[in-house]
């Protein structure tokens, strides 16, 4: 293992994480896809995080994190989202009695705004992706004496979310292959590392759009790179990755390979989900189920879990993509 991802986070501090965050999240469902078994010949399985608290995975972060702050920080956290990590923030930070603000860009879902509004914290509306909020939060940290709370590089974060693989290894041990979104890269280096720390040969398959291909591009070259940006419904795989990263070091240790999907297959996925599933997924989420139907074959014969991360859509969006994919 790689010496600075292992001295990070351990497999010991993610089982640590789960026992402090227990209290407060769901263990979510782990379900079979026939559908989706049926279109690659294998054994497809969905981990529901949209199911979960919030309807994002991002509430185990939020939880790892502030369950550790000190006295003193807690008097002021503040945190840049694309959406789903602010509204984790704020629920949490009611829970726990602490005072949150969340910035957030101004083309943030409708839907995510909400959620967040109804959680009490101080919502900033900032820039048009994510990176301008994120450095306005960062800015705003410095000026008001917050806690900045890191949506993804951020040892407790990772560990949070790493207890997703924990539930999948414990749920699925003949797993072969698991399928995780990734934007910043938080959730995936969580699930690798407790994944990989228990079966080392599970393989671990990060998927991004096509229209946000940072980790992608940066694991390429080697070094964290600005990529390119385009429209997308994936807006929770947007933004890029902030220089020296604890989530690419790990990637390239712990995650076997990074693959772009069509945002016309994302779009697909959210109606095939609904279709077959009964699961109301935004693109984000819905992007886990993209690599098996763009590469069926690459899937044939293995026991798949492709994380479904949320499901925090806008209303209109997912009306226009249930009318449009029929």
């Amino acid at each position: 293992m790689n010496f600075i991802a292992d001295a990070m986070i351990s497999l010991r501090k993610i089982q640590d994480a789960r026992k402090a965050i227990a209290p407060f999240v769901k263990s979510t469902p782990l379900v079979r896809s026939q559908f989706l078994s049926n279109l690659c010949n294998g054994d497809v399985l969905l981990k529901l995080e949209n199911l979960q608290i919030t309807n994002s995975f991002k509430i185990r972060g939020a939880f790892s994190r502030l369950l550790h702050l000190s006295a003193e920080e807690r008097m002021g956290i503040i945190t840049a989202s694309a959406g789903n990590h602010g509204q984790a923030v704020a629920y949490a930070a009611r829970k726990l009695n602490f005072s949150a603000r969340i910035v957030v860009p101004k083309t943030t879902p409708k839907a995510k705004i909400e959620g967040i509004k109804k959680y009490d914290a101080d919502l900033v509306l900032f820039g048009d992706i994510y990176d301008e909020a994120e450095q306005k939060a960062k800015e705003l940290a410095r000026k008001d004496g917050r806690t900045y709370i890191s949506p993804y590089d951020d040892e407790l974060i990772i560990a949070g979310h790493g207890t997703i693989g924990l539930e999948i290894i414990e749920a699925l041990p003949n797993v072969d292959a698991v399928i995780v979104p990734v934007g910043g890269g938080g959730l995936v280096s969580g699930i690798s590392i407790a994944i990989k720390s228990i079966k080392p040969n599970v393989q671990i398959i990060g998927v991004q759009s096509e229209a946000s291909p940072v980790m992608y591009e940066s694991l390429k070259a080697g070094k964290i790179v600005k990529a390119r940006k385009a429209e997308t419904i994936a807006e929770g795989l947007s933004g890029g990755i902030e220089k020296g990263s604890m989530t690419f070091k790990i990637a390239q240790e712990y995650v076997d390979e990074v693959v772009l999907v069509r945002e016309e297959t994302i779009r697909r996925a959210v109606y095939l989900l609904w279709a077959y599933e009964k699961q109301v997924t935004e693109g984000s989420g819905a992007a886990a189920i993209a690599p098996i139907m763009e590469n069926k074959s690459k899937f044939t014969g293995k026991t798949v879990v492709a994380v479904i991360t949320g499901g925090n859509i806008d209303v209109k969006l997912f009306r226009s993509i249930l009318a449009s994919e029929r």
